[in-house]
């Protein structure tokens, strides 16, 4: 599923957007009806994936580098239903599958199943990552 979702200045990034390790958002562009965050100006190109898009601050598996905005798909892979979606906890940063109770690393891991299902079952279930994008003008972009 197509992902786009655009924050073109640092004005809507610091509206929107994630400061501080851990802080989340959930994304999901609805264009018949009520979208997630109210108020966030989607654009006719916008598309949030499968079941919407985790946008979370947290630890660059690839670089190492702190402090950086991460993206995955809200659906849980797992129950592969776009109406099924990962919650994250305050208190751990982790996805949490309401349904399969499968448990995703967020912040470090790249999105990689804890516990649950997802980490123990025939197939190991990452959750889908996103691209997130710095487009110069302090706004990022995220998409697939």
């Amino acid at each position: 599923m197509p992902v786009n979702i655009a924050f073109s200045d640092a004005g809507v990034w610091n509206s929107y957007g994630v400061s501080g390790f851990g802080s989340h958002r959930y994304f999901i562009y609805n264009p018949s009806g009520k979208s997630q965050p109210t108020g966030f100006a989607y654009k006719s190109t916008s598309a949030t994936g499968f079941g919407g898009v985790l946008l979370i601050e947290g630890v660059d598996p690839l670089s190492a580098v702190t402090a950086t905005p991460l993206a995955y798909d809200l659906a849980c892979p797992v129950e592969r239903n776009p109406k099924i979606i990962v919650a994250v906890e305050n208190e751990t940063y982790m996805a949490v599958c309401p349904e399969c109770h499968s448990v995703y690393d967020v912040t470090v891991a790249h999105g990689a199943p804890i516990s649950g299902e997802a980490a123990t079952g025939k197939y190991k279930y990452a959750l889908k990552s996103y691209r997130v994008i710095t487009n110069g003008t302090g706004g990022y972009y995220i998409t697939n």
